[in-house]
């Protein structure tokens, strides 16, 4: 199987490229800096920006599945237009690349926390990253309306951290997964496992998953 990453050197995408090198897949890895992408026969490494459309076509075509972990950064100006335009952007090459499958790694923020009340517009929200949540958000509405694709979109937990591959976890789909009281962790390890084995094989086709311990 062969599989593109999007935003491969980034908190997410590094994790993913282990994982599906682990698990034997042919993998590109798309991202501005080579960074510390392994050297492996596995791997194809693709330098670039999303911005250029006709580039990140070419580097897709071909693909079984693609992945996004796409993240202008959580520091950025501007973080609402800068998501949703690398957002819009990687969706309009990845349908003229003509690849069917698209796995969009998206935020917690967009999952439900009561009856029609969703994480992000809960006032505990951090209102620094709130602008890049909604972005993602908005682009999850978007997908639910895409017919062209087969899509799938991820939420990580609410709590996404550096740790440990443990393989056990919990899915679920559109609601914010608890622990007791308070919102589940995972690490990001264990998302890379989720998101490999949903690539591998899909129970989330058009649809909107978690993952959490």
């Amino acid at each position: 199987m062969k599989v593109a990453i999007i935003g491969a050197t980034g908190f997410v995408g590094r994790r993913v490229v282990d994982e599906a090198l682990a698990r034997g897949l042919q993998v590109t890895a798309i991202a501005r800096q080579k960074k510390d992408l392994p050297d492996n026969a596995n791997l194809t490494i693709a330098l670039g920006d999303v911005a250029d459309t006709p580039w990140l076509v070419q580097q897709l075509a071909g693909h079984d599945v693609v992945i996004s972990a796409y993240n202008p950064g959580w520091a950025e100006t501007d973080l609402y237009e800068k998501t949703a335009k690398g957002a819009q952007q990687i969706l309009a090459a990845v349908k003229q690349s003509a690849v069917k499958r698209l796995l969009y790694v998206g935020g917690a923020g967009s999952l439900e926390v009561a009856p029609g009340v969703e994480l992000v517009d809960t006032p505990q929200f951090p209102e620094n990253i709130r602008p890049g949540a909604q972005a993602v958000r908005d682009l999850r509405n978007a997908l639910k309306k895409e017919t062209q694709l087969d899509w799938t979109y991820l939420s990580p937990a609410a709590l996404l951290e550096p740790g440990k591959r443990t393989g056990q976890f919990r899915l679920g789909t559109t609601q914010l997964l608890m622990k007791g009281d308070a919102p589940a962790n995972i690490s990001v390890e264990d998302l890379a496992v989720a998101i490999i084995d949903e690539v591998e094989k899909p129970q989330f086709i058009k649809a909107q998953f978690t993952a959490a311990y």
